[in-house]
């Protein structure tokens, strides 16, 4: 099957100029929905090994959206400008392999419209979720039947640091990793002996995260920076948690990142490993929106749009799948070097040639055979 490569706006009317379906197809097919959670949770097993280590990162993501009857149109953040704007937004859930360092798109859904005010009773009498966070968890619960079997971290930004979400974290199963406030209210758990009467001591005094004095030193992952561990109570999160405390102390100046995880038996380092690893779903943004059209739908339908965007996020799995096919079979995984702009320049070329080839009616086996061919479909490829 030859890969269709659209180097222009990803929308229907582009998409029929480049293959030999219509518009109208395009159009029909789309607004039946795609479904490809499947398709990526297979694909996401093919390119793993058995052995490597995976977590699931969570994130939402803001696109520009004009006109007013498009379906969830609502004012969302924007993290590129810092501010609310009326658009859509997307709740994206990946798996990360930390032997890879390369994240996979296993599923998209769009944020309801109004999440954030009180949600009204629909007709048949069922309430939708009153917060964003409720959404959130919703979309987690349903993609936790794709997960692969060794997934045990679920982790998020900030954002997702409330007691309601990491509660539904640990409800579904799963371990929640995530990032604290700088003045979050911590406390000490008390070990020492108790009295005979009246009620157990149960904390040692509150935590000073500026005052690192108390807690465990794990190991120093670079010159200025090092790595405490303790295990503490929460007060907004109403549980014991892991602490992974980054204390950076380089030319006089100090700062600090408190990393946290419900597991209290856990490793801080992977709890450190984990979080940094959270970062690759911001690339998976980044590449849909510049190479597979992840903001260039322009239709109006649920449908639609779930299948446009859920067809951009596959299409970057696709394109990181081949490359890790390139992989010496029985070699250990190892972090892979990605241009989706050189694999789409090649596509686009092995396409091309394809199309040159059955247009003037040449023997395909010549051509592929030519010790040339691959210098034409490494044409115009960023060098390495």
């Amino acid at each position: 099957m030859t890969t269709k490569i659209v180097v222009i706006k990803v929308n229907y009317t582009n998409l029929s100029r480049y293959s030999d379906y219509c518009e109208r197809t395009y159009r029909r097919q789309f607004e039946a929905g795609l479904g490809l959670e499947g398709l990526n949770q297979a694909l996401i097993e093919q390119v793993s090994a058995d052995d490597s280590a995976q977590i699931v990162v969570v994130d939402c993501t803001f696109t520009e959206k004009s006109g007013r009857h498009t379906y969830g149109l609502d004012w969302f953040y924007n993290g590129k400008t810092q501010r609310a704007e009326r658009g859509l937004e997307w709740s994206v859930v990946a798996v990360v392999d930390l032997a890879q360092k390369t994240g996979y798109a296993l599923s998209a859904q769009q944020t309801e419209a109004g999440l954030g005010a009180q949600a009204p009773v629909s007709a048949d009498g069922s309430t939708p979720p009153k917060s964003r966070v409720d959404f959130y968890l919703g979309h987690l619960a349903y993609c936790a039947a794709y997960f692969p079997a060794r997934i045990r971290y679920v982790v998020a930004d900030g954002f997702y640091s409330k007691y309601k979400w990491v509660t539904g974290v640990v409800q579904l199963g799963f371990h929640s990793i995530g990032r604290l406030r700088s003045d979050a209210n911590l406390k000490f758990l008390y070990a020492g002996p108790q009295k005979r009467r009246g009620n157990r001591r149960r904390y040692d005094g509150k935590v000073n995260l500026s005052d690192p004095s108390r807690f465990t030193l794990v190991k120093t992952l670079e010159e200025g920076v090092s790595l405490y561990t303790a295990v503490v109570w929460s007060v907004s999160l109403k549980r014991r948690i892991r602490l992974a405390y980054l204390l950076k102390d380089q030319e006089g100046r100090r700062s600090y990142v408190v990393l946290f995880s419900t597991d209290i038996d856990g490793d801080p380092t992977a709890i450190y490993q984990g979080y940094a690893a959270r970062f690759q779903i911001e690339f998976i943004f980044r590449d849909a929106r510049q190479f597979t059209g992840f903001a260039d739908c322009q239709a109006r339908s649920p449908e639609a749009l779930d299948s446009h965007v859920n067809a951009s996020l596959m299409a970057l799995n696709v394109a990181k799948a081949a490359l890790q096919s390139t992989q010496a079979q029985g070699e250990p995984a190892e972090p892979l070097s990605f241009s989706i702009a050189s694999f789409k320049r090649q596509a686009l070329n092995a396409h091309l040639l394809d199309l040159f080839t059955a247009t003037f009616a040449l023997e395909p086996t010549l051509i592929k055979s030519h010790p040339n061919d691959q210098t034409l479909l490494n044409y115009g490829v960023i060098a390495a």
